[in-house]
């Protein structure tokens, strides 16, 4: 009797087309994203699956307060920029010579909110090099400034993917390893469906487009 194959499990996504104008927001998310998702979706939903709904709860708790953590310094870094901007009077920002276009897929409710930080992020490097390019901050200032953001992100993103590999151990030490492999297998076989593309935008005539390859 030929065995049944298994079906995919049907499950609720969305998918945004998000612009990243900086260079730095677009290395975290070469760097970061994909891996940051997949914890993401493992925190939110496998670990529940195999674990306590306590400890599950309690690593949700934990990364959502990093991630609001890191929300609430780059509001904070925003409003500083814009009133530098109102002082000085400038409303114009600049133009970016290699914006990528990315479509993502929103696999869980962090993975949104990283996703949301991560355009944050990216704002703020924009309001950041406005500044710079006006003459209101040095290049020392500048410099500093996109390092340090980011890292931070960097930083987060893979603080999340430790805290989802401990809390995986944690559960394979219950004896939930099988249930641990079988969640994990099938998020890896919707990697291929769901991988994050990159798609350039138009741009004036005589400047360069770089799209974003996330399949390195």
């Amino acid at each position: 009797m030929a065995e049944a194959k298994s079906r995919s499990y049907s499950r609720p996504v969305f998918d945004q087309q998000v612009i990243l104008q900086s260079e730095q927001a677009q290395r975290v998310y070469e760097r970061e994203f994909r891996r940051v998702v997949e914890a993401l979706y493992a925190i939110d939903v496998i670990l529940r699956i195999i674990g306590d709904s306590q400890e599950a709860d309690s690593v949700e708790s934990m990364v959502s307060e990093m991630i609001a953590e890191c929300a609430d310094e780059i509001k904070n870094e925003q409003a500083r920029f814009d009133k530098l901007r109102e002082d000085n009077g400038i409303t114009a920002i600049p133009r970016y010579t290699h914006p990528g276009q990315v479509q993502i897929r929103i696999v869980s409710p962090q993975a949104a909110q990283f996703a949301a930080l991560l355009q944050k992020m990216d704002a703020l490097m924009v309001s950041l090099d406005t500044l710079w390019l006006c003459g209101v901050m040095g290049n020392k200032q500048r410099g500093n400034g996109v390092y340090q953001w980011q890292q931070r992100l960097l930083r987060l993103g893979r603080r999340i993917v430790d805290i989802e590999k401990r809390a995986r151990v944690s559960a394979a030490r219950r004896g939930k390893a099988d249930e641990v492999r079988e969640a994990a297998g099938e998020l890896s076989e919707s990697k291929e469906s769901e991988g994050l593309k990159s798609k350039a935008i138009d741009a004036p005539v005589g400047v360069g487009v770089e799209t974003i390859d996330l399949e390195e």
